[in-house]
């Protein structure tokens, strides 16, 4: 039998507007960056966003705030957006990632077609002042307990190369498996000239083995994304991050850069040998 992949597309529906300092993340107004800038999407484009990434088959599709965290307008939009696509958009599951939350926003979310929540840790709590100091590393493992506690199934990981340490990097992944979540997206560190961290510390031969230890951690059964930064990191060694314990990928464009055009990856994962999911695991 074929290893499935499971694939997933990124919606930055709110782009560049966040007042936060965290020194890996071109979407803060305060270092500049040359990205695009923009407004709520229309709903509308959000739908046929939904239904562009349905046929290129993804099944994770991902609602994406700039921004701490959930205001009650962005709750509203979220809500409304998800409720429009799941009317137009079969067998999509649907996540949201729009920073801190508490229960009772995620619990509206929930309630209006929202299937996942997407908040990442981002790195060991004891290097993380190093990288952020408007909010606290808690405010996020809060946020993710919130998640749960509605019965929202968690998305979270972390970004690694950022000049963390083995031991931040150990930190990390225990502390992402304390939360069981049910996916997990690594992230590479991808530099960007207006960013304060300006270089990456992490080699191909680390990811790899960072993406090992965290299906030992996780368990078999687990989805484990390999996202942003894969394209430096593994591209024309994907196979490698697959025989580590990845299961899933991003398809498309990130956030604020440029992935792979989704049918470069189709054929990628194809001459693989690899199938790619039709339906998510219960």
């Amino acid at each position: 039998m074929k290893k499935e992949i499971f694939l997933c597309a990124i919606n930055n529906i709110l782009s560049g507007t966040c007042l936060e300092d965290c020194k890996f993340c071109t979407q803060s107004v305060r270092y500049h960056a040359d990205i695009e800038r923009y407004n709520y999407k229309s709903i509308e484009t959000i739908v046929e966003e939904a239904k562009q990434a349905k046929s290129y088959g993804a099944l994770g599709y991902c609602l994406v705030t700039a921004g701490k965290g959930l205001d009650d307008k962005k709750v509203d939009f979220v809500a409304r957006a998800a409720k429009a696509i799941k009317a137009e958009v079969e067998n999509l599951n649907l996540i949201a990632c729009n920073g801190t939350a508490s229960s009772e926003q995620l619990r509206y979310l929930k309630e209006h077609g929202i299937d996942s929540y997407n908040h990442n840790l981002e790195t060991s709590e004891a290097y993380y002042p190093s990288i952020c100091t408007t909010h606290k590393w808690s405010e996020r493992y809060e946020t993710c307990q919130n998640a749960k506690s509605v019965g929202l199934q968690l998305c979270t990981g972390g970004i690694f190369g950022m000049g963390e340490s083995a031991e931040d990097r150990t930190s990390l992944l225990n502390s992402i498996a304390s939360l069981n979540p049910e996916s997990t997206p690594l992230n590479f560190y991808h530099p960007n000239i207006a960013l304060p961290i300006k270089s990456r510390n992490i080699s191909r031969d680390e990811a790899v083995e960072i993406v090992k230890r965290a299906r030992k951690l996780f368990g078999e059964e687990k989805l484990l994304m390999v996202a942003a930064g894969r394209e430096l990191l593994f591209d024309g060694c994907e196979e490698l991050m697959f025989d580590a314990g990845a299961n899933a990928m991003v398809i498309g464009n990130y956030l604020t850069t440029v992935g792979d055009a989704p049918q470069k990856d189709k054929k990628m994962l194809e001459q693989l040998g690899y199938e790619i999911a039709i339906s998510c695991h219960e």
